[in-house]
């Protein structure tokens, strides 16, 4: 039985018609299909996140993209809620959590690492300090790794790319989007099975 793992998702304001909607890419299930998990898709609201956490025990926890953190003027609070929930419901429960691009960011931001503007890593390509090559689509990053958060990947600008815990290993964030890779990289598929054991 394929593993179920809870994944997060934007929040889109439709000004036209007052509507906040939840919102996800649907390269995210092509990517869950193609690592052999299972998403459940997680609503914007951080109640119903808990019971839905306490109903289904999922087997790891997925952070995506989109939205800037509420403190550095993103205008989606409730995602920032639900989010920081998860990341405490992994540290209390062993389950394995990774934050991609903005859930990175909100990893950085829950350990206390300061994020900043960053220049040059919309729609482009570039080398890591690992040897790896990667997609980056974010403007907000950090150059700072305080403990007990360690660096696993830096961008040739002093950018983060990729951390883990050094408490809690079974907490990664990677700045990249692995879902964005057509077909999707065997390098990314195979790593991510490592982090949920799938």
């Amino acid at each position: 039985m394929k593993k179920c793992i809870a994944v997060t998702q934007r929040v889109e304001h439709i000004a036209a018609i007052g509507e906040w909607r939840d919102a996800l890419s649907q390269e995210w299930a092509a990517f869950a299909e193609a690592c052999g998990f299972l998403p459940l898709l997680l609503p914007n609201r951080a109640e119903t996140v808990r019971d839905l956490m306490e109903a289904v025990r999922p087997d790891g926890i997925l952070l995506t993209g989109g939205n800037d953190l509420a403190s550095y003027g993103g205008d989606a609070p409730e995602r920032d809620r639900v989010e920081r929930f998860l990341i405490r419901y992994a540290i209390d429960r062993g389950v394995p959590l990774l934050g991609v691009c903005r859930g990175m960011q909100m990893l950085l931001d829950y350990f206390g690492a300061p994020l900043h503007r960053v220049e040059g890593h919309i729609r482009v390509e570039h080398p890591l300090s690992n040897g790896d090559t990667v997609n980056s689509f974010h403007g907000w990053g950090a150059a700072e790794c305080p403990a007990p958060l360690l660096e696993m990947a830096r961008s040739a600008d002093g950018v983060l790319e990729a951390v883990t815990h050094g408490d809690y290993p079974w907490i990664y964030g990677i700045m990249w989007h692995p879902e964005r890779c057509h077909p999707p990289r065997e390098r990314d598929i195979q790593w991510i099975k490592e982090v949920f054991q799938l």
